[in-house]
């Protein structure tokens, strides 16, 4: 059953990744990717560059010892970085959720999560399924920017 859990998790943030990918390319202009509007904060190009720091830290550096480093500051403060950049970042951040998450055994994955991020324990397959919802939601909210934005 867990093998099935972690099978779902893996199809799922890659399927999302594609569509983040598919998100990007649909901007047309590279410019329209980090515009501001009035009530929205984050940007998609910001969103992307958080959600495969997220992935990349927790998935590929935190379990699968691919030694990123995350720097979240820089996730919400970078701006204008190329669409081939941030096609780039989901490429790695693919790769690490591809590598890492079928290498996870059966303990690992009913095991503690190795670090504490909400203060308090957790099962690394839960965390995992947060992770997944977390990048559902954030993806919802590039693509409500995308629309937004680019038929203003």
């Amino acid at each position: 059953m867990k093998e099935l859990l972690l099978t779902a998790v893996r199809d799922i943030l890659i399927r999302d990744l594609n569509k983040l990918e598919q998100e990007l390319r649909q901007y047309p202009t590279e410019s329209l990717i980090w515009k501001v509007e009035q009530g929205i904060t984050n940007p998609a190009g910001n969103l992307t560059l958080h959600l495969c720091g997220n992935l990349q830290y927790y998935i590929g550096a935190v379990l699968g010892n691919t030694g990123y480093v995350r720097n979240r500051d820089l996730e919400f403060t970078a701006k204008d970085k190329s669409r081939a950049d941030l096609l780039s970042e989901l490429e790695r951040t693919r790769a690490a959720v591809n590598t890492t998450l079928p290498a996870l055994s059966d303990a690992q994955l009913q095991s503690e999560y190795p670090i504490d991020v909400f203060g308090k324990p957790m099962k690394t397959l839960y965390f995992l399924i947060h992770l997944t919802a977390h990048f559902s939601y954030h993806l919802g909210q590039v693509n409500y920017h995308r629309r937004l934005v680019a038929h203003a």
